[in-house]
């Protein structure tokens, strides 16, 4: 049997062997609305007729205005999450060795987002728009990421040593109390953090590329040699989906910088 080419998160992938429902079609709207008031208007007359008039222009109107109803919905749902969308954008985007502004990641975060959070939130009452409107609604999920007004990044120092003080800086604002390693013979360790009984294994990345599988395991030894509870990778860049999956293996926790002020960690 051929696989579903659907979308994650579209109406088509919702349920197997169901059919989204899909709004009457305007001409169906049209004719039971003029055969309704045909037949009240044989009874009381022009005024009837009049009334039904209107009602065919304002269903005409209601249906032409779907698709900006649509986009209104998607903003507000985008809004929601603009602080995350921000970040995200700010991660997914950087420059190449050679001056590129290379924003792939960040166009896959906008159509993962769109798949699985805004559309399953549409439900499928529209979901004949979707295709059309596909192009406006990543474009309105851009707007209001870059409408955020994130922190300065520069204020990340980009030298590797000093990143090391400003990320135990800001976990020490959380309440940790926080010692660094030596330079050398760290294990894959640059911060080593307490608080309330449990050892958060820090390993700083400032990076202007995501981070990859490496410093993932670096943090996971890291975890066993300091005999720690649990173990994180803070950078300024995203990490690549590689990175993501070990870390979900392993049980690593990938935080941007931002992150560390207000730091709440369970033990594992």
């Amino acid at each position: 049997m051929p696989m579903s080419s659907a979308r994650p998160g579209s109406p088509a992938a919702a349920s197997a062997g169901e059919a989204p429902a899909r709004p009457p079609s305007l001409v169906t709207r049209l004719f039971w609305t003029g055969v309704t008031g045909a037949s009240i208007a044989f009874w009381y007359g022009p005024p009837a007729f009049a009334g039904t008039g209107v009602v065919l222009v304002a269903v005409l109107a209601r249906h032409l205005d779907r698709p900006r109803r649509l986009r209104r919905r998607v903003r507000r749902i985008a809004r929601h999450h603009a602080e995350t969308l921000a970040l995200r954008r700010r991660q997914e985007r950087f420059e190449d060795a050679y001056g590129n502004l290379i924003e792939d990641g960040w166009q896959r975060e906008c159509d993962y987002f769109l798949d699985r959070t805004v559309l399953p939130q549409l439900g499928s009452r529209d979901a004949d728009l979707f295709a059309r409107e596909r192009p406006r609604m990543l474009a309105l999920i851009e707007d209001e990421a870059a409408a955020i007004d994130l922190p300065d990044e520069d204020e990340a120092p980009e030298d590797g040593i000093d990143y090391e003080r400003f990320c135990a800086g800001l976990l020490a604002r959380a309440g940790w109390r926080t010692h660094r390693t030596p330079p050398s013979g760290d294990q894959g360790a640059d911060i080593v953090a307490e608080r309330e009984g449990l050892r958060l294994i820090v390993q700083c990345k400032r990076l202007g590329r995501p981070v990859g599988n490496a410093a993932v395991q670096e943090a996971a030894a890291a975890l066993r040699y300091w005999e720690g509870d649990r173990a994180a990778v803070v950078s300024n860049a995203d990490f690549t989906s590689a990175a993501r999956r070990l870390a979900a293996a392993t049980g690593v926790i990938l935080l941007h910088h931002g992150d560390l002020e207000d730091l709440e960690i369970a033990p594992d």
